[in-house]
């Protein structure tokens, strides 16, 4: 019994290594934003360790972009407890957030350096081309995951959102509380078409017998 117990404190001691490793790594070398790392987290959660579902990532996604504060942190939050708990939290917000706190803190200090310095501001410019086609990367894969549910409900609410926001510049939380709000009653209605499935079958059940 003790010997299962240490065990399985060292397998979760590992698990919280590598969660802190993998958040600081891919928190510090993301540029461009929350999406940016969701990609990234794809790659190294559910391809390479295996530890995900991609659909399981995309809901992650899903909830981090809906809920309030940066998105990487969101993720984090969730990916943690899923693997390891409270401490897999704690563990994985403490990676994602050291990098840019150390690296912004030095940023600002030589603040008058960067914004002068031409070699830098170019560099920039080249990533960004970079970020881009990683956005652009993971907007087609949601995209993609929501054409493969075949609800035309679905398709359609992906595709009125982008018009409200691309088009009619449509505030981005307007669009994801309304759809927020579409998607709980969507729920709802289902649970109560599935509870009425259920009792006609009760129903039918009592009368045959």
């Amino acid at each position: 019994m003790e010997t299962e117990k240490k065990e399985n404190q060292r397998k979760k001691s590992k698990i919280l290594w590598q969660l802190f490793m993998a958040t600081f790594m891919l928190s510090a070398f993301t540029f461009g934003g929350g999406f940016v790392i969701v990609s990234l987290m794809k790659k190294k959660f559910v391809e390479e360790l295996g530890w995900l579902e991609e659909n399981e990532m995309l809901d992650i996604t899903a909830i981090a972009q809906s809920s309030p504060g940066p998105i990487p942190i969101n993720a984090s939050v969730i990916l943690g407890y899923r693997m390891a708990g409270l401490a897999g939290t704690v563990v994985a917000i403490l990676g994602t957030s050291l990098p840019p706190m150390l690296i912004i803190s030095l940023i600002s200090v030589f603040y008058a350096q960067f914004r002068e310095n031409q070699v830098i501001a170019t560099a920039l410019q080249v990533m960004r081309a970079g970020v881009a086609a990683v956005i652009f990367d993971v907007v087609f894969r949601l995209a993609k995951n929501v054409c493969q549910t075949k609800r035309m409900f679905y398709i359609g609410m992906m595709i009125v959102s982008f018009l409200a926001a691309a088009v009619f510049e449509v505030s981005a939380m307007l669009i994801i509380l309304i759809c927020l709000g579409i998607g709980l009653l969507d729920v709802l209605l289902d649970l109560e078409k599935n509870t009425k499935k259920e009792i006609g079958k009760k129903r039918k059940g009592i009368t045959k017998g």
